[in-house]
């Protein structure tokens, strides 16, 4: 995997957090390691389809506590509770980050268009890359723990 298919995606990611928070968020990058499990660790996961010049998945996996800070900054009101509004938020909130670095990629030659995001609930999920190795990069933050899944190869029909 190329190192210009995952940098976009973490500073979208920081860039979207402090851009919808009002504020500089410290955001300390963790041990990246190549996912040979096919499983999600966290309590929510978006995922999100990408096909063009580089095709695959990006995933955020977070658990519902981190879902729920990151909300309740997003709304500045404290979220309890996690339903449907954190869900739909957070899967925007997928699908924003996603588009930030959907447009960095097109500038360096690979446009690419993006699926509509999922929000899978609970540990254990199979999310199968098939042949696209997964790049798994934590984020933490004051919110917790951001664990930002990139599995994306260039498409060679493109």
């Amino acid at each position: 995997m190329k190192v210009e298919f995952i940098s976009p995606f973490v500073k979208a990611t920081i860039k979207v957090l402090e851009t919808e928070t009002g504020r500089t968020i410290p955001v300390e990058k963790g041990q990246l390691t190549i996912e040979a499990s096919s499983h999600t660790c966290q309590d929510v996961t978006v995922l999100i389809g990408v096909i063009g010049a580089v095709q695959g998945i990006v995933m955020y996996g977070m658990s519902e506590r981190t879902a729920k800070n990151i909300v309740s900054a997003l709304l500045n009101e404290r979220i309890v509770i996690f339903n449907e509004m954190v869900e739909s938020a957070i899967a925007e909130m997928g699908n924003v980050i996603t588009g930030i670095a959907s447009a960095e990629l097109e500038k360096a030659g690979y446009p690419s268009t993006l699926a509509p995001p999922t929000v899978i609930t609970g540990r254990g999920v199979v999310i199968s890359t098939i042949n696209i190795k997964r790049l798994q990069i934590p984020l933490k933050t004051e919110f917790g723990e951001i664990e930002v899944g990139v599995a994306l190869r260039e498409n060679e029909r493109y």
